[in-house]
C-alpha cells in the first residue's frame, strides 16, 4: 500500500449534503402533523347547521301589543291613594295593600310602617295640585306621569314622577314610583 492510499484511509474525504437534503425529514414531518390535525378537525365536526331555512312564507309577528284603553277608574284612585299614603308617609298599613312586591323589597309590614321603605316621599302638606299625565294604558298595566305641584311658600319645589301600575288578580296595584328627574343629592363637603 501506497502512502497516498494509507492517507486516505485515515484522513478520508468527508463528502457534505446539500442543507435541503438535511431538513427534508424534518419539514416532511411537519406536514405530514399538520395534514393529520386538519384532517382530525374536518372529520370530527359533528355539529348542525344553525342557519335558518330560507322560505317563501311571510314573517310572523310574534310582538303582539294589547290595545290601549282609557285609563281605568280603579287605577287612578289606587295612584291618588298612594299618593297620600305611602309617599306622603301616612298611614303607611294602608299604603301596605296598594303596593307590589317589587316595592316591598321583603319587607314586613310592620318593617314598612316605620316609613324606611323604598318609595321617594314628597311633603303631602305641600301638594297643591297633582295632574296626572297616561303615558300608556292597557287591561292589565298603564304607566302614567304625576307632576306634584306645591302651594306657593310652602318652600318645596315641584318634583315630576312616573308610576307603573299592574292589574294583579283583579287588583291595581303600584308596581313603581320613580323621579323622572333625579333628585339632587347633598354633597359632602357642607357648602350646598
Amino acid at each position: 500500500m501506497s502512502q497516498t492510499d494509507i492517507d486516505t484511509l485515515f484522513h478520508p474525504e468527508i463528502k457534505r449534503r446539500p442543507a435541503w437534503q438535511k431538513r427534508l425529514p424534518w419539514i416532511v414531518g411537519v406536514v405530514v402533523v399538520g395534514l393529520l390535525i386538519a384532517g382530525g378537525i374536518i372529520w370530527s365536526n359533528t355539529g348542525t347547521p344553525t342557519s335558518t331555512p330560507l322560505t317563501n312564507l311571510p314573517a310572523q309577528d310574534n310582538s303582539k301589543v294589547p290595545n290601549t284603553v282609557k285609563l281605568q277608574p280603579g287605577a287612578e284612585a289606587v295612584a291618588r291613594t298612594f299618593i297620600r299614603t305611602a309617599v306622603a308617609r301616612k298611614n303607611l298599613a294602608h299604603a301596605y295593600n296598594l303596593v307590589t312586591d317589587e316595592i316591598k323589597q321583603g319587607q314586613s309590614l310592620k318593617s314598612w310602617e316605620t316609613g324606611n321603605i323604598a318609595v321617594v316621599p314628597y311633603p303631602a302638606y305641600a301638594i297643591k295640585y297633582a295632574p296626572m299625565k297616561i303615558d300608556f294604558s292597557y287591561p292589565r298595566e298603564a304607566m302614567i306621569e304625576i307632576a306634584l305641584l306645591p302651594k306657593k311658600n310652602s318652600g318645596a319645589k315641584p318634583a315630576l314622577f312616573i308610576m307603573d301600575l299592574v292589574k294583579r288578580d283583579g287588583h291595581w296595584l303600584v308596581n313603581s314610583w320613580v323621579p323622572r328627574s333625579a333628585p339632587p343629592v347633598p354633597n359632602s363637603s357642607g357648602s350646598g
